[in-house]
């Protein structure tokens, strides 16, 4: 079922209309619910894997948004969106799939949820930082909220991720918290975005660098998400 993924990825950079990028969309649920299906459990495992369940995150948290009233004068909006889903979408690609049953240590309800809101989490800090880009070149206020939005829901299911993967360390290795690379930055992650939503109460004159803030934030994210698993031993390592 590959070609699903191959298909999302082609639609997603094509998103030039909303009804492509909801076709990209669904050809990337239906690539996920085959392969969720075939395995007997969420497609969680494995660089293929969480890149394409990154990029359909990214496209379903997404879609709120392009439907918005606030982003109809962005005209790039959904094929910024499209393009960010499809980047990762076709960095899955070169990947194999794992095909093989959870590990013992994996084997729980606990890691699934875990992992799930983790993506949905970084999804939302992606259209936030899209979302900054609109305010800078002059998307006005209400992107800026939306920014702020994006930003606060994902920061919910980010500590949601993080109450769900310390229950699962618990199961796992007998401990809430492990002072691996991964728990370091996602606490690092985690404070960042504390910060940056607080941040939105300090007025007009931050505007701007809560704009910027949002887009780093991302850069944060992705070392976070790729970084740690490429450069860094880590029990969340690929």
């Amino acid at each position: 079922m590959k070609w699903l993924l191959i298909t999302s990825a082609l639609l997603y950079v094509a998103s030039i209309r909303r009804p492509i990028f909801v076709a990209a969309l669904g050809c990337s649920l239906a690539y996920l619910a085959s392969r969720g299906m075939a395995l007997g459990r969420l497609p969680l495992i494995g660089p293929q894997d969480t890149l394409a369940f990154f990029s359909g995150a990214l496209g379903l948290m997404g879609l709120p948004f392009l439907y918005s009233r606030q982003t109809a004068g962005v005209r790039w909006f959904c094929w910024g969106c499209g393009a960010l889903a499809g980047l990762f979408a076709a960095l899955a690609l070169p990947f194999p799939t794992i095909n093989m049953p959870l590990p013992p240590i994996l084997d729980t309800y606990w890691f699934e949820l875990h992992v799930a809101l983790a993506f949905f989490a970084y999804g939302l800090f992606g259209i936030a930082a899209l979302l900054g880009v609109a305010f800078l070149q002059g998307g006005g206020k209400p992107a800026l909220d939306l920014q702020y939005r994006a930003a606060l829901v994902g920061y919910s299911f980010f500590s949601l991720s993080m109450v769900s993967g310390g229950i699962w360390g618990y199961y796992a290795w007998g401990t809430y918290w492990l002072w691996t690379a991964k728990e370091l930055w996602t606490s690092i992650l985690w404070i960042f975005y504390s910060l940056f939503l607080h941040l939105r109460l300090k007025g007009q004159a931050w505007e701007r660098g809560f704009a910027w803030l949002g887009i780093v934030g991302f850069l944060v994210t992705l070392f976070t998400y790729l970084g740690v698993s490429m450069l860094m031993r880590s029990s969340h390592s690929f």
